[in-house]
């Protein structure tokens, strides 16, 4: 395993299995209803996936990419990216996805802190490539997608080369492989400072997948769902490992809490990841879900699942696997399962196979079960530092690994809660708060559906506690009543009952959302703006 594959994935898993179905596309359809079931999606078997690939890493081989060469894709998910996904550790070039979201100004940061020598775009994107391009240190090369992959997504893969121009231009490099090869560069979100390159490794990437694979299990006959933007690890990691694995990929463009439970029956899916705020929004949709009875397992993550979610989920037997991840572990860190996730409330399970936590205090010193501090972590998943930032690297990584900047426990069974980031304590008259315990006691509020909590700067105390109130919603009135019945005294007198009084939130507000990343993480800066608009 240290040393395999000496090909491609894609390559080994197509003189494996070539028959085995890779990719169902669940946005183009054979017919003009892309609704109408499995047997209309555009269905590509490892064989036509891997010589549709081929072509695309001869057009990029024919343009200059090359073993080493950073290219980024400003891309959304869907079979375009996944085959360049695999196009390019075909040539040994390394992946730099961009996130669709951002300005030219950022996607401009971003492609000169990651050497971007190549940006890949489509024609939703092609505008704000160029413009990128054109602020950059060292422009970029910017390349549409339709000149590389197949025009129409929808045509038997088995043609590939009548669609594209350059399929047969150039000839494709020797590769020597190595776990060691980075394979992709993923940027951190950023919600608490500026975006971190990340580097990942193939060794990170297999790892991951084993492990992950030990914890979830995989099956013959899976088809797991990726609805989650490809440009993040969570809508990434469902492509290489179901290559890995020899299962199928299903692919949604993006979440929709109506189709894609709908996506999910008709395609006879087994696996999805989400973030919390999709599975909620799915499971608000109708008294019983509209899940496939094939689903064995929901991974969640992005951010922390609420006790009043995973409840229902339990009620309405969802498997639901609340997972802590990050950028730098190449994804899953910590999963628990359903019973762990029902009998232990707010965990997210023990550690992969191969990875290590260490909750330690502020010296840097192990801390016993129970007690809380920073979650730190190692093994074979864990980036080898951050991308052209040295003082980064050195001031993350210590003697029991990658320090993640999250604040969390473990029981004496070796279960984790991770409770928030260590850069969001609040320090309020020399006090210590974590905003994770606020928010835990904000949620027994039956009337509080789930809420953010930050520092804002206090002339008296230096910080004071804030939180932004997302109240349930009644089912008859709606939400501006729920909202009248839930004042901030009501609010603060419930948290009076079970904090101590400098940790009570002095400043409310209530909204209908939490504001959040595309990966679903609270966006701790657009949290403070509410507050302070409120104010």
């Amino acid at each position: 395993m240290t040393t395999w594959p000496q090909s491609d994935w894609l390559a080994a898993r197509a003189a494996a299995s070539p028959d085995a179905l890779a990719v169902i596309d669940a946005d183009e359809s054979a017919g003009s209803d892309a609704d109408a079931g499995d047997g209309a999606d555009a269905r590509w078997t490892y064989a036509d996936l891997d010589a549709a690939t081929d072509a695309v890493a001869r057009s990029l081989a024919a343009r200059g990419v090359g073993p080493g060469d950073h290219v980024g894709t400003l891309l959304d998910t869907g079979l375009p990216f996944v085959l360049v996904v695999h196009a390019l550790d075909r040539l040994g070039a390394v992946l730099v996805p961009l996130n669709v979201r951002h300005t030219p100004g950022e996607l401009a940061r971003a492609c000169d802190k990651a050497d971007v020598t190549t940006l890949l775009c489509d024609a939703d994107t092609e505008s704000s490539a160029s413009e990128a391009a054109e602020r950059c240190d060292e422009a970029p090369d910017v390349v549409p997608i339709d000149a590389i992959a197949p025009a129409d997504p929808s045509l038997d893969a088995t043609g590939p080369d009548a669609t594209q121009p350059d399929a047969d231009a150039g000839s494709l490099p020797t590769v020597e492989r190595s776990p060691a090869d980075v394979r992709v560069v993923l940027f951190t979100s950023g919600t608490t400072g500026e975006p971190k390159a990340v580097p990942l490794t193939a060794g990170n990437l297999l790892a991951s997948a084993v492990a992950s694979a030990f914890r979830l299990g995989v099956a013959p006959d899976d088809r797991w769902l990726c609805c989650l933007p490809m440009y993040h690890m969570g809508g990434l990691a469902p492509v290489l490992r179901s290559t890995l694995y020899g299962t199928t990929v299903v692919l949604q463009s993006e979440f929709d809490a109506e189709r894609t439970p709908t996506v999910a029956r008709e395609r006879g899916v087994t696996g999805v990841s989400l973030v919390p705020t999709m599975l909620q929004r799915i499971l608000d949709r109708d008294a019983a879900p509209d899940l496939p009875d094939t689903l064995r397992f929901v991974l969640l993550g992005g951010a922390p699942a609420g006790a009043d979610l995973i409840a229902d989920c339990e009620r309405r037997d969802v498997p639901v696997h609340p997972t802590f991840g990050m950028t730098e572990t190449a994804s899953q860190v910590a999963t628990a399962t359903p019973r762990e996730a029902f009998e232990h409330e707010g965990t997210v399970g023990r550690p992969l196979f191969g990875t290590t936590v260490t909750v330690v205090d502020e010296d840097g010193d192990p801390l016993p079960a129970g007690e809380t501090g920073e979650l730190v972590v190692d093994g074979p998943t864990v980036t080898p530092g951050y991308y052209g930032d040295s003082a980064a690297t050195e001031a993350s990584f210590g003697a029991h690994g990658l320090h993640t900047g999250d604040v969390g426990y473990r029981d004496d069974g070796g279960r984790l809660w991770v409770l928030n980031r260590r850069d969001d304590r609040i320090v309020t008259g020399g006090e210590n708060v974590d905003p994770g315990e606020v928010v835990g006691a904000l949620r027994e509020h039956p009337k509080i559906r789930d809420a953010a909590v930050v520092g804002l700067d206090d002339a008296e105390w230096g910080e004071r506690v804030a939180a932004l109130v997302v109240p349930e919603r009644d089912a008859d009135e709606g939400a501006n009543a729920a909202s009248v019945a839930l004042d901030a005294d009501a609010v603060r007198e419930h948290c009076r009952e079970r904090l101590a009084g400098y940790k009570l939130p002095r400043t409310v507000t209530f909204a209908d959302e939490l504001p959040r990343t595309a990966s679903g993480t609270v966006d701790r800066e657009r949290v403070r703006a509410a507050l302070r608009g409120a104010e």
